[in-house]
């Protein structure tokens, strides 16, 4: 657990303290204060405090959370009104515990104690609270510009590093703040190379009942889609996305509890934004197909495996090579991996996009509520979605570095993601592709063995006409 950055303050009626916790979830806090004594959790957040005066629970104290600047506040109401604390600058006296764990000798004799063993059994499994505690101390700036960066639009570093154990269950990437793009590509790609089952493969090719069941189902984008391309073909104008897609109460709950930010993006970054965009987007569209729309225990898990944007922190140049990776991927990682479910997760995120910025909001909330009901996956709302939720609500304005309104963008990348379907299904078929001449080896490698299946009776896919169908 980590000790939080934190201050007191007084007046004569009430102790204040001040807790930042940036990575918490703003809904779950536990708060003990009586006496001397003053615990707080916030999980992966924890902080004790012996104070230099008593407080008590009178019904007065108040406590608010600022999560724009994550800081939660806490006004505790004096047991003497008008004494004056000492010491609240004192940090590590504060944070030492109150007093030192009972020396037992090493030895003892139990034979003649008189303890029973009933007893005995209940101080063992008493939980200690006075675990050791260090004062936060924040990284200084020169070591912030030495490490790599990572989040949305590559703005945070650091952040793992205090985070590691936490984190450790949620990304697949060891030390990021250290570990630069290249060697996390390197990473990921041998990763992938060593996860990659033949026989698992073979098995979903063959027996694809499941599969084709999950083929079958539509989810809600199809009908929006069908309707704006009904409209279209009779006007050559696009229509309103928000008269397509609608937001339920509780989507409507949750835009009210994002914090209004505005992003200072460079072009480098804002393309960046929009390629992890289509990354994430794309494993969303498989986790809601092979779900079925009914989300379950593995659904977060499922998603940031299949994003190497949210396991490996990567970052991205162009569309083809989202698509390759999300491709290996599937093959590699989930319960279903098959092909046909790869390129049914590319037109559906065509569709989405196709059906602009609202549509993609409407994924992007979904997602956040996978994430924050998810223990510790929702530390990746804080890295990326929720940044995503607030970012694309304004990405409609027209900035220095980018010609194209959100809608306009959303369309291009569609038309990108059109095209590169294409020229990316050779790859995973064992075939030379003809015109990757942009790309090196190393990024278009397939999962090991992929010649072999093709060997044993995987036919080669036709280049289909129409996407998305």
């Amino acid at each position: 657990m980590l000790t939080p950055a934190f201050e007191l303050s007084q007046d004569s009626e009430f102790l204040t303290v001040a807790i930042r916790i940036p990575h918490a979830r703003a809904s779950e806090f536990d708060v003990y204060f009586e006496g001397v004594d003053f615990k707080f959790y916030a999980k992966p957040y924890f902080l004790r405090l012996t104070l230099p005066g008593r407080i008590v629970e009178n019904g007065s104290e108040q406590g608010t959370y600022d999560a724009d600047k994550g800081i939660f506040t806490i006004r505790l109401p004096k047991e003497t009104p008008g004494q004056h604390f000492e010491g609240l600058n004192m940090l590590t006296a504060l944070l030492a515990p109150r007093k030192s764990r009972s020396a037992k000798p090493l030895v003892e004799e139990i034979g003649a104690s008189g303890v029973s063993e009933e007893g005995a059994d209940d101080e063992d499994s008493e939980f200690d609270w006075e675990i050791e505690q260090t004062p936060y101390e924040e990284v200084s700036e020169s070591a912030l510009l030495s490490q790599c960066h990572y989040g949305f639009g590559n703005l945070r570093a650091g952040v793992v590093q205090r985070l590691q154990d936490e984190l450790s269950e949620v990304i697949d990437i060891k030390d990021p703040d250290f570990t630069p793009a290249t060697e996390r590509r390197q990473k990921r790609l041998a990763a992938e190379l060593a996860k990659f089952d033949s026989d698992h493969y073979l098995a979903d090719f063959f027996e694809d009942e499941a599969v084709e069941q999950i083929l079958k189902y539509s989810p809600w984008w199809n009908d929006a889609h069908a309707e704006m391309m009904a409209s279209l073909g009779k006007s050559q104008e696009k229509g309103d996305d928000a008269a397509l897609v609608s937001f339920s109460e509780e989507e409507k709950y949750q835009l009210r509890k994002f914090v209004n930010k505005s992003y200072l993006l460079d072009k480098t970054a804002h393309r960046q934004v929009y390629y992890s965009l289509v990354d994430i987007l794309l494993a969303y569209c498989y986790e809601i197909r092979v779900t079925e729309g009914e989300h379950n225990v593995e659904s977060a898990w499922t998603i940031r495996k299949l994003s190497p944007t949210l396991c490996w922190f990567e970052t991205w140049t162009d569309v083809h090579e989202i698509l390759v990776s999300f491709g290996r991927r599937v093959l590699c990682y989930p319960l279903y991996r098959h092909f046909k479910l790869v390129m049914k997760a590319y037109r559906d995120t065509i569709k989405i996009l196709q059906l602009g910025k609202s549509a993609v909001l409407k994924c992007l909330l979904d997602v956040h509520k996978i994430f924050q009901e998810n223990d510790p996956a929702f530390i990746l709302n804080d890295l990326y979605i929720s940044d995503y939720c607030v970012w694309i609500q304004k990405a409609n304005a027209v900035s220095s570095h980018c010609s194209l309104d959100c809608s306009g963008c959303c369309w291009k990348i569609a038309a990108l993601m059109f095209t590169a379907c294409f020229r990316w299904t050779p790859v995973v078929l064992g075939r030379e592709p003809r015109t990757l001449c942009k790309h090196s080896s190393t990024d278009l490698q397939t999962p090991a063995h992929s010649v072999r299946v093709q060997k044993v009776g995987c036919p080669r896919r036709s280049h289909e006409s129409s996407l998305p169908q």
